[in-house]
């Protein structure tokens, strides 16, 4: 019940706030897509905000460069690529959880990738006009932390890679122990909240 309250609360702010929801059959059906002019997310409205400095101080320089910054750390560099362990992938920025071993394959580019998230409420999708490209962002729907970008070249049966920064996210292997960051995010918000 709290998941559906939050997701119809996040809705009504975000075409309050004149962003435009596209649940158009070529995208993953029920994944909302928000296209922001100037792709500046920074100004819709997640459940978790923090002011830049207490962002700067929850993150290491790292993580504040990807999540906050919309940085991408070097391909082939985060020991997450090659994961294969069973499990969940909660966002760094906030212990959400965003996505399953279960749908992970090696792409080959050097990011961890998968082909579909844990719920179709754990992200929002936003268009990514920088340097000069339109690429489609994927964003923690707790937070709006940038996670990486999704593309249409991924495996059957979506089509899709999401293609995300190690760096972004914590994995939590099936049957250990979540780190504090999760545990708080899964008391506040319920096991099942995305």
């Amino acid at each position: 019940m709290k998941c559906l309250i939050a997701t119809i609360i996040f809705m009504v702010l975000v075409i309050a706030g004149g962003y435009i929801i596209d649940m158009s059959p070529e995208d993953d059906k029920a994944t909302m897509k928000a296209s922001v002019a100037g792709n500046d997310s920074a100004d819709m409205n997640f459940p978790i905000q923090f002011s830049e400095s207490e962002w700067k101080e929850r993150l290491s320089d790292k993580e504040f460069e990807v999540l906050r910054k919309a940085g991408t750390e070097r391909a082939f560099s985060s020991p997450l690529n090659d994961n294969k362990k069973k499990g969940i992938y909660y966002s760094a920025a906030t212990g959400q959880p965003i996505f399953s071993s279960e749908h992970k394959f090696d792409s080959g580019t050097g990011w961890p990738s998968f082909f579909k998230p844990i719920s179709n409420e754990a992200i929002v999708l936003v268009e990514d006009n920088s340097y000069g490209m339109t690429r489609t962002e994927v964003l923690d729907s707790s937070s709006g932390s940038h996670l990486g970008h999704v593309f249409n070249d991924g495996p059957e049966p979506t089509g899709k890679r999401y293609c995300l920064n190690g760096v972004a996210l914590i994995f939590v292997e099936e049957g250990a122990t979540p780190p504090q960051l999760v545990k708080d995010y899964l008391r506040k918000y319920g096991k099942n909240a995305q």
